[in-house]
């Protein structure tokens, strides 16, 4: 597995990879009206455009090397509040989970977090997600939840979790 920093050349391809790990990810969570509103809000041309332009905001697409593919991508955004980085986004095709391609993700943004002394990494995920273990395993605890209005009548009902990360030998 490599990750590569996306640039506005890979819009479509951010998109292409949301749609195809949504569908799996939250078929059985949301609904399929919120799913498609949520996808053409969150992953709107327009609003990857001002995540890129935000000099704190990354996208890394995740690549297999043993398929020449791309499989997945995150985005997150250092100084997310002070020493936090948010990871707003990591997600997979379903034929890509189990490889370790995520844990890999996670540990290289807890890398580039302290890089920019940033001491934690926080992140929302849908109560219903099954996600949540895997971030219980790389150490994520829930500090909180919240419901949070979207729009258009629907709401995302998650719970919050962060990450401590401490430098190595100290």
């Amino acid at each position: 597995m490599k990750l590569v920093k996306a640039t506005e050349r890979d819009i479509t391809l951010i998109q292409d990879l949301a749609k195809k790990s949504w569908e799996n990810a939250y078929a059985e969570i949301l609904s399929d009206q919120q799913v498609k509103y949520m996808l053409e809000t969150m992953y709107s041309k327009e609003e990857i455009i001002e995540h890129l332009k935000n000099p704190n905001y990354h996208y890394d697409l995740i690549w297999d090397e043993n398929k020449n593919s791309f499989d997945g991508f995150m985005g997150y955004e250092h100084n997310y509040e002070i020493e936090t980085t948010k990871l707003h986004r990591i997600y997979l095709i379903p034929e890509s989970k189990g490889k370790g391609f995520g844990k890999e993700a996670i540990l290289f943004l807890a890398r580039q977090a302290l890089e920019t002394g940033d001491k934690r990494i926080i992140l929302n995920v849908n109560k219903y997600n099954s996600a949540i273990n895997f971030y219980k395993s790389l150490g994520f605890s829930i500090y909180g939840e919240g419901v949070f209005d979207i729009g258009n009548n629907f709401f995302m009902d998650d719970y919050l979790m962060e990450l401590i990360i401490h430098h190595k030998g100290g």
